[in-house]
């Protein structure tokens, strides 16, 4: 059952132009040139109950554009969006009772209080019940381990803690819906760990979650399905695991050889990187050239010290979306 649907969204500014000399910028304190910028342009998409979804793009492809419209925070210039029945922009006081947001650059919790205040004015806003509101941050700050920092000002909490408190304050009224953007920025190994296994875990409570990410392990490890804008357009609108035959059954290959590593003349086998004369990285298409076919003559040609077969970069997949868009 779809819970979001996106249908023909737009999002465009205005903006004016000045001149660079004297008289253009005399000029323009009487007429200014106006231009149109459009963000997100006719953008569509549906997202069901208890998915988690990643929308990836380059630097302003319209991300966190399309993000704020769905919170409410922005107005469209013109489509229609529907979240649990709401419409974000008109029906925002009712509306945002239903989500939780999240902005990796901006915080919700107020700076020179500890977060636990700010936990209990979210009680107030929402009106949480009690016990429930007893029985959520309980489990919350049990499964973060924050129990020994949350009566401290915000102010001193590393960027890991806040962002853990940050997710608490976003989960709190138990929301159907939440909104991530660039949750995981800036954190270490570490905390990205916990974070990722606090969504997994709420996602298999029946959480959705729609959220943007320039880490691409935070897609790997946690969504389900992907949808990738450049220049305010959707280009892609698929499960991440079919995300991998966007370029066919290819795989990368590290060699170290014993001996002097020459051109390896076989079909679908291409030398991406030649680190030395002995040691050569190489992508293999599979459909083109078995592995053990391509293992069989490569170790006829070169004596072979070590070996390692693995996937893709995702990376690589997703410029490569970008670069057909362009072209």
């Amino acid at each position: 059952m779809d819970i979001i649907t996106v249908k023909n969204l737009t999002k465009q500014y205005e903006t004016y132009h000045r001149g660079q000399d004297a008289k253009s910028v005399f000029k323009s304190l009487f007429h200014r040139e106006k231009s149109i910028i459009t963000s997100v342009e006719d953008l569509s998409f549906s997202v069901g109950k208890g998915e988690i979804i990643g929308i990836l793009g380059p630097n302003g492809a319209g991300k966190s554009t399309t993000i704020k419209m769905l919170t409410g925070v922005l107005y469209p210039t013109s489509g229609e969006i529907n979240v649990l029945g709401y419409n974000p922009h008109k029906q925002k006081n009712q509306y945002v009772k239903q989500i939780g947001v999240l902005f990796g650059q901006k915080s919700q919790l107020i700076w020179d209080i500890p977060p636990l205040d700010s936990f209990y004015m979210n009680k107030e806003i929402y009106d949480i019940p009690t016990n429930d509101f007893r029985t959520r941050l309980d489990r919350f700050v049990n499964m973060f381990e924050i129990g020994d920092i949350i009566t401290k000002p915000t102010r001193t909490l590393s960027l890991g803690e806040r962002m853990k408190c940050e997710f608490i304050m976003a989960m709190l009224h138990s929301p159907p819906v939440v909104f991530l953007d660039e949750p995981t920025i800036g954190l270490d190994v570490i905390a990205k760990q916990r974070i990722r296994e606090f969504i997994k875990q709420m996602n298999q409570e029946g959480t959705t979650f729609i959220l943007t990410t320039h880490d691409l392990e935070d897609v790997e490890r946690l969504v389900q399905r992907v949808l990738i804008i450049h220049q305010g357009k959707k280009v892609y609108d698929d499960k991440f695991s079919e995300l991998r035959l966007h370029l066919g059954a290819k795989k990368v290959v590290r060699l170290s050889a014993a001996t002097t590593i020459g051109d390896i003349s076989l079909p679908g086998t291409l030398i991406s990187e030649r680190i030395s004369d002995y040691e050569v990285e190489l992508e293999i298409d599979t459909e083109q050239c078995k592995m053990g076919e391509f293992l069989h003559i490569l170790s006829e040609k070169v004596e072979i010290l070590d070996i390692s077969i693995k996937e893709i970069q995702i990376e690589k997949i997703i410029s490569s979306i970008y670069e057909m868009d362009v072209g």
